[in-house]
């Protein structure tokens, strides 16, 4: 049993001081509230984050496609990054996985959730297991159901074949994927979306994985797939997997940009977590998720960096309350009655709905979670004079960087003042990579 002191720490119920951590066998124990004892922590400690959405390979894109070119938009990028994914090798994935979760840990992300559909050759997939190991952080592989380019079951393009797969391919993939299963390793599916999976290969595959197995699926990012969704199902996107599916607490429909009144209200109430990505979704020009909305029916959300633009937390965070103000022409969007603490509110509720996204006991420091601690760097500039909620309103809307100094994952520390054991080695080999996908 390992005892640690915080004189600030962002409990479920807000924060709080002089709170005692006691972790064992990399879980939280105890915590203990107006107590001292054990190692101090070098400043205020919140809950590690979970990347609910990720695709890996991108974070080598990112910066390469900001060049306008014709009627640029999602699809158009689509294009670039078809490209891009034709060359890379599994060497060359693990070193770009290995490089983007080093990033993650040092801006306070403890798991990611790889949303995986560049599957041939198989070694794709263990790539990022490994650039996970490697790296400390803790990792939900959801392999991707990806048989089609488009509704009507349309074949998949040249540039596609290597997401080729089905229903028999990707469970035979999770039985191959579970003898890696550990305590930082998960495994779940993600049909990619509705019009690259058919209905009848969705209710296939769900029916299959194990009841307790996370189940991730794009929906409603554009405004295109929407109107051809309607065109072919004769519903939109989020309508229709919620008519025809059980979307429970095991599902994230990740961006739902798209949605009506009615859709944001449903999605709510199904218990499902919605994935938002702020950062790649202002980048693709996708649109706005109604959070103001969705949270007034009791919904669950949490954060992604899906294409890696942005690989920091805090970001997503701004951005994702930004983007609310925008649309409301308001301040201060996302808050609670009894906590009117939009950095707070953004944190808690984030890092619960990640947590329930990537199927892992994490997102609190409360007895039973997993012992995934961010520290903050005490000395920063914009922490000084802060307490309680200030402490995460400067964290989140500061727009600083290398506020964090020591990240724990599962009991063991990965990050410590400032720094990853691996940057320097994961640097290089990302480096090396680069030359020869970019030559």
């Amino acid at each position: 049993m390992k005892k640690y002191y915080a004189r600030d720490a962002l409990l479920p119920r807000g924060w709080a001081q002089d709170v005692v951590i006691s972790v064992d066998n990399g879980d939280i124990a105890a915590v203990e509230t107006n107590a001292r004892g054990g190692d101090r922590l070098a400043g205020p400690v919140l809950p590690g984050m979970a990347n609910l959405h990720s695709h890996a390979f991108q974070r080598a894109l990112a910066g390469l496609t900001e060049v306008r070119a014709g009627d640029d938009d999602f699809w158009s990028w689509r294009e670039l990054m078809y490209r891009f994914v034709e060359r890379i090798t599994p060497q060359q994935a693990k070193a770009i996985a290995a490089q983007l979760y080093v990033e993650m840990l040092l801006h306070g992300y403890t798991a990611v959730a790889e949303f995986h559909y560049v599957h041939h050759p198989a070694a794709m997939a263990t790539s990022h297991l490994d650039a996970a190991r490697d790296t400390g952080i803790a990792i939900t592989l959801l392999p991707s159901l990806y048989s089609w380019s488009g509704f009507g079951r349309k074949p998949l393009q040249p540039r596609q074949k290597r997401f080729a797969t089905d229903v028999k391919q990707i469970l035979a993939q999770l039985d191959r994927l579970r003898r890696d299963l550990s305590a930082e390793v998960r495994i779940g599916v993600a049909p990619h979306s509705l019009r690259a999976v058919d209905p009848g290969a969705l209710k296939e595959l769900v029916a299959a994985v194990p009841d307790d197995a996370p189940i991730h699926i794009h929906a409603a990012e554009q405004t295109r797939e929407v109107e051809e969704c309607k065109a072919a199902l004769g519903k939109r996107p989020v309508e229709w997997l919620l008519s025809q599916m059980r979307v429970d607490e095991r599902w994230c429909v990740v961006h739902a940009t798209q949605v009506t009144d009615e859709e944001t209200r449903a999605l709510a109430g199904s218990r499902a977590v919605a994935g938002l990505c702020p950062s790649t979704e202002g980048n693709l020009g996708d649109g706005i998720f109604p959070l103001a909305e969705y949270r007034a029916s009791g919904g669950r959300y949490g954060i992604g960096g899906d294409s890696h633009v942005s690989r920091d937390p805090a970001e997503e965070l701004r951005l994702l309350e930004y983007f609310q103000r925008v649309t409301a022409r308001k301040r201060n969007v996302v808050a609670l009655p009894g906590s009117p603490a939009v950095g707070t509110t953004l944190w808690l509720e984030a890092a619960a709905g990640g947590a329930q996204a990537v199927g892992r006991r994490m997102g609190a420091i409360a007895p039973g979670m997993r012992a995934d601690l961010v520290v903050l760097d005490a000395k920063h500039l914009d922490l000084q004079g802060r307490s309680g909620d200030a402490i995460a309103n400067s964290l989140v809307f500061s727009g600083s960087k290398n506020v964090v100094r020591d990240v724990m994952v599962g009991g063991r520390w990965v990050v410590k003042q400032g720094k990853h054991p691996k940057m320097r080695a994961a640097a290089a080999a990302y480096q090396k990579a680069l030359r020869t996908l970019l030559s």
